[in-house]
């Protein structure tokens, strides 16, 4: 695996994690089966596109600034983490549910709710200079698919394995901004 494999793929696995933890919320709240492809394509849409923001906006900004990009990046991951392990998410998961019924504006509220994160890392992948067209794709398939699980996961299970999984997806954010930090030092 290439160094940019490597980056990107620690990017992909807390993004995902947060994704589940999401899910889990939703199935916890009470998705209706029939509603489960939506939603997953929904969150898949929106988490595929928002990377595509936030590296339109960090690639010219990692290009101009060259190799201080790279700390910009991995303060922008630590941050990430940090929010992830101190937001306090418990009742999300009925205000979520809510919007899966609220049509069409209902929608496009919970897709960019749960994709601004993707937008960070985006910007991050745009300031380290990695490959976008993989970044999309990683992106778009473990939120499809971890969607798919959580929510299935959720309608089954508590609080506990949501907070679980957003604590790590933290926990590993922080530890890949730290990584890139002593990277660029040594």
């Amino acid at each position: 695996m290439t160094g940019s494999t490597l980056k990107l793929a620690a990017l992909i696995v807390p993004l995902g994690l947060d994704t589940f933890g999401v899910a889990v919320a939703l199935g916890i709240a009470g998705v209706p089966p029939r509603q489960r492809l939506r939603i997953a394509l929904l969150l898949a849409g929106f988490e595929a596109t928002m990377p595509l923001i936030g590296v339109a906006l960090g690639a010219p900004l990692g290009h101009a600034i060259g190799s201080a990009a790279d700390y910009g990046a991995a303060a922008l991951i630590l941050a990430l983490g940090a929010y992830l392990l101190i937001a306090d998410d418990d009742n999300d998961g009925d205000r979520l549910l809510s919007l899966t019924s609220g049509g069409v504006l209902g929608a496009l509220v919970l897709g960019v709710s749960v994709s601004l994160d993707e937008s960070a890392i985006g910007f991050s992948a745009g300031l380290l200079r990695l490959p976008v067209l993989p970044l999309v794709l990683a992106v778009a398939a473990q939120a499809f698919l971890l969607t798919q699980i959580g929510l299935f996961v959720g309608a089954r299970a508590g609080n506990t394995l949501r907070n679980a999984t957003e604590n790590l997806a933290g926990i590993a954010l922080i530890a890949l901004g730290g990584l890139l930090v002593i990277e660029r030092l040594s």
